[in-house]
């Protein structure tokens, strides 16, 4: 296609004649334009028809634009002039209860769904991104660490555990994407580096903080001789929730200092260039990632990670602020097994994460987590017994759920290495557009009304304009050459 490549809507509720859940055959659109847009496309696909659907299930419609300007719409202004935060990618956490119940499917089954995730082909969603555990998450069925006995040395340093599931499916997936990025995230030290020398809460004893930086070259080293690049770690998993199982008790004066006195020095010591981001957790509290960023421990790291349990995801930009140069990702969200609106938890993850957190900065987007049974399992004795994933598998069946559909609408057409670029905000249309390496310009916007909206559609430095329909309550991506003449 020589200009406009495609646009693809998420239809979600009912709500009158411009529904978006009903068919294609009744969704009102305009008229046939008498001018050339043979090369615009609209995709859609209906709350009815999404669930348990592959890709999407993106089904074609005919004459949604026509050419032209209409004073009376609000107009959408695409800049690929002005460009800002590179994007890493959009994906989810693959715990190691995920692994365990994707490595125990068949393999022609395991192969299949893999390839559907992390494919950039027709009918995949190109995954490009993926969040992994440093030791058990709540999402395992039993805390455990590398180093399960006291031993300063490390000399009994295993990932043996990992070997079981984690890592013979990262190794699978990796042959299908060698260049999907890896971050690290541990839910608790070792026990015996903690001050209550239990799984849950405590805190890393001081004296342990050389050892404990050891453990994370171990680590990087360790998974570097299976193959597997860890990009980046952040240094605890929610730092400031000792409740979970496991979990640690972490100040940000605390990380700090471990980050400069032992970790930051110990990876340019080994020659490690995994990057090292603080925080990890929610956005109510953007004064614990700036006091690190305030302080000696700036010089090592690369940024802060957040999640939106709390707070506002304008805290990103708040942090970013701080300090320009270091980066802001966003890791985790998580949707509950007992929320049983599908339509409302994707247009809320889509508005404050897909559009939300890339307008305020971050390079990820991570929904949490990959995949859990229908009963939610496994998890720790005190993890997470409501935790849907963005799969639910039984053997060899797979469930798609909502967050499989909320990664998939920006990851099968957002690759690693797109640049967000300048669009303007439009109050109740939420969007974000950005520049993939190949010239596309990718917008995700949503229309989260009870009525169809049209708008018009502007790139800067270009001539012509479209009308474009977008229906009530919908999701959707935009995808057009940036260097055609439209």
């Amino acid at each position: 296609m020589n200009t406009l490549l495609g646009i693809v809507l998420m239809m979600m509720t009912s709500f009158g004649n411009t529904s978006c859940t009903e068919k294609a055959d009744s969704i009102a659109i305009p008229p046939p334009s008498t001018g050339d847009v043979s090369n615009l496309q609209l995709y859609i696909t209906s709350q009815d028809d999404v669930r348990g659907q592959k890709n999407q299930g993106l089904r074609l419609i005919e004459g949604a634009f026509s050419i032209g300007n209409d004073n009376t719409f609000s107009t959408l202004r695409v800049d690929k002039s002005h460009t800002y935060q590179e994007i890493d990618g959009f994906g989810f956490t693959l715990t190691g209860g995920s692994a365990l119940h994707l490595n125990n499917m068949s393999s022609a089954a395991r192969a299949q769904l893999l390839q559907e995730l992390f494919g950039n082909d027709e009918g995949e969603i190109g995954v490009n991104y993926l969040r992994v555990s440093v030791g058990a998450s709540d999402l395992d069925a039993y805390p455990f660490s590398y180093s399960e006995t006291e031993d300063e040395s490390l000399n009994n340093f295993s990932i043996q555990k990992d070997k079981e599931n984690l890592i013979p499916v990262l190794k699978e997936i990796l042959a299908i994407n060698p260049s999907i990025k890896i971050l690290g995230s541990p839910w608790s030290p070792p026990t015996w580096m903690k001050t209550n020398k239990d799984y849950k809460g405590g805190s890393l004893m001081t004296s342990h903080y050389g050892v404990y930086a050891d453990y994370f070259v171990k680590y990087i080293q360790a998974y570097a001789a299976e193959g597997i690049t860890i990009d980046a770690i952040t240094i605890q998993n929610e730092p400031l929730h000792p409740g979970n199982v496991p979990s640690l008790l972490m100040q940000a004066d605390e990380m700090s200092a471990f980050i400069a006195g032992h970790l930051g020095p110990k990876f340019q010591a080994a020659g490690i260039a995994t990057k090292i981001i603080t925080y990890d957790h929610n956005c109510d509290r953007p004064d614990y990632p700036i006091s690190i960023i305030n302080s000696e421990a700036n010089q090592y790291i690369n940024g802060s990670a957040f999640h939106l349990y709390a707070g506002d995801i304008s805290a990103l930009s708040t942090v970013k602020a701080a300090d320009p140069s270091k980066e802001v990702y966003f890791t985790e969200q998580w949707v509950g097994s007992n929320d049983s609106d599908f339509g409302g938890t994707l247009m809320w993850h889509f508005e404050n994460m897909f559009i939300g957190a890339t307008r305020n900065w971050s390079r990820t987007v991570l929904e949490w987590n990959l995949a859990a049974d229908s009963n939610q399992e496994p998890h720790t004795d005190g993890g997470c017994t409501l935790c849907l994933g963005g799969l639910t598998i039984d053997g060899n069946t797979v469930q798609r759920n909502v967050a499989y559909y909320t990664v998939g609408q920006a990851s099968k057409f957002i690759p690693t290495g797109s640049h967000r670029i300048k669009s303007n905000e439009m109050g109740d249309l939420p969007n974000v557009s950005f520049l993939t390496p190949e010239g596309k310009i990718v917008t995700l916007l949503m229309n989260y009304s009870e009525a169809q909206k049209k708008i018009n559609f502007k790139m800067t430095g270009v001539d012509k304009s479209y009308i474009v329909t977008i229906p009530a309550n919908c999701v959707g991506t935009m995808i057009y050459d940036a260097n055609a003449t439209l």
